[in-house]
């Protein structure tokens, strides 16, 4: 069974997430058209990084930009992907969710890895899990941006057998030769799918680099964007990863007892 996605690479304002949805609600409507059954938004596109403000742009589960993208996800009869700010008793959160076309909330993912140099470490707290989820075309798995440098977090959902990643982002441009070979790093090593959206634009003095891209669970890339505001889209078949790992099956040749020593 094919998949099809969208990824919408953005700009996003600084703390203001009225322009934010009403740029992100014309943008899914657009890939949409394309007949897109995954969407798939960047890091914290509601309202940038202005942590800061946490306490009044996070929204618990089930509020805010939460419930507004459950609605619009059901609207669109799609799912929709991307990170938030969440509160959850008092603590603040970098949250990635996965809507189904039904508007259920079907998976989370609290970003585990805090990026010091945005504030992260100031202003939220960590998540401590990491759990691959069910969907109606395979298995899959979130991770937020800085994740992508820890390959412990991708190996994890590869031995719970994910079959595809997706990493909402907010990726500066000065390291943007880093996040295109991770992306296809994290491919190459655990024989996955990976779904990398990142924004584009200009925030508190810092350029952000686009180049949004899918790898195939070869290494190969399926769709790149540059560094304009943009809709990729795509389609793919998740069960290519079941015959690249069985053609060459590397994860059954590791050596945990050697490693973990």
């Amino acid at each position: 069974m094919r998949l099809k996605l969208s990824l919408i690479q953005m700009d996003i304002s600084w703390g203001k997430p009225d322009e934010n949805w009403a740029r992100a609600v014309l943008l899914i409507q657009e890939a949409k058209r394309y007949e897109s059954q995954v969407i798939v938004l960047p890091e914290l596109w509601f309202s940038g990084y202005a942590l800061e403000e946490a306490k009044a742009l996070a929204s618990p589960l089930g509020k805010g930009s939460f419930q507004h993208l459950s609605i619009l996800a059901r609207e669109n009869g799609v799912y929709i992907i991307g990170s938030t700010l969440e509160e959850k008793e008092g603590h603040f959160y970098n949250t990635a969710t996965v809507f189904s076309p039904d508007g259920e909330l079907i998976a989370l993912y609290r970003k585990v890895h805090l990026f010091a140099p945005m504030g992260e470490q100031k202003h939220l707290s960590g998540g401590e899990e990491a759990r691959v989820f069910p969907f109606p075309w395979g298995k899959g798995a979130l991770a937020i941006c800085y994740d992508l440098r820890f390959p412990e977090l991708f190996r994890k959902y590869a031995l719970g057998e994910a079959e595809i990643a997706f990493i909402p982002a907010q990726w500066p441009e000065a390291r943007i030769e880093h996040w295109r070979l991770l992306l296809r790093a994290r491919a190459v090593e655990n024989q996955m799918f990976i779904v990398g959206c990142n924004r584009v634009g200009e925030s508190q003095g810092t350029r952000f680099g686009g180049h949004s891209a899918i790898y195939g669970p070869g290494g190969e890339l399926i769709v790149e964007g540059g560094q304009e505001e943009i809709i990729l889209t795509a389609s793919i078949e998740l069960s290519q990863v079941q015959e690249v790992r069985k053609a060459f099956p590397v994860l059954r040749d590791r050596r945990p007892e050697v490693y973990n020593r």
